[in-house]
């Protein structure tokens, strides 16, 4: 109706952590999202990389995704619990041709569960990524059902196969992340410009896999 105020805009922003072995592609995903590029010759992140991603989610929504790319060389020290702090979300990157780095998953997120929490205790949103699908996999029990059986003994809220080099399901992976930290917080109120001050809920939306989120 004429004179009624517009409804507010809402901005968010989210800190979301990349995790894995090194040379996964965990530079390369975040690249492909926020640049659309794609190079083979990153050299090999130290320490901890970073990169924004601006998402107009919907008409009254703006979402800002803080990315932040922690090295695969720093495996489960005691910096990675600085890193880690006040993440809302995680993404734990493995590539399909190297099967040892699917083999390190469980650690990577034993490790995140152990560092960072939601307010009420529970972990955090982690979406599991199979990399480099584009390329010949080195494991043969990277299949849906294994896959969705195994992110949903570990924890994940889904899994997708990802490829920087061909973008594939980068995007939709993206989105399945955000809608689940977006699940947690709709109810509570935001400070727009502080991660820190970002509440959530405490149980994120459960998803088992891929199809569940596209």
């Amino acid at each position: 109706m004429a004179g009624e105020p517009a409804e507010e805009r809402r901005e968010h922003l989210f800190k979301v952590l990349v995790i894995g072995e090194l040379g996964v592609g965990k530079t390369s995903i975040i690249k492909r999202y926020v640049h659309q590029l794609f190079s083979q010759h990153y050299r090999a992140t130290i320490g901890v990389d970073f990169a924004l991603k601006v998402i107009n989610w919907d008409n009254q929504t703006l979402v800002r995704l803080q990315l932040w790319d922690i090295a695969g060389q720093e495996r489960f020290g005691n910096m990675t619990r600085v890193y880690y702090k006040e993440a809302v979300g995680a993404f734990v990157v493995f590539d399909v041709t190297r099967g040892s780095t699917f083999e390190a998953i469980t650690k990577w997120k034993s490790d995140l569960d152990n560092k960072v929490h939601l307010p009420g205790g529970g972990p955090i949103p982690a979406i599991l990524l199979a990399n480099k699908c584009d390329q010949k996999r080195e494991n043969s029990t990277q299949n849906p059902t294994y896959m969705d059986h195994f992110c949903k003994e570990h924890g994940f809220v889904a899994w997708f196969e990802t490829s920087a080099k061909d973008n594939v399901n980068i995007d939709e992976a993206a989105r399945c992340l955000v809608d689940n930290i977006l699940a947690n917080s709709k109810n509570f109120p935001v400070e727009e410009n502080d991660v820190g001050n970002v509440q959530l809920d405490q149980e994120p939306l459960q998803a088992e896999s891929k199809s569940q989120c596209c």
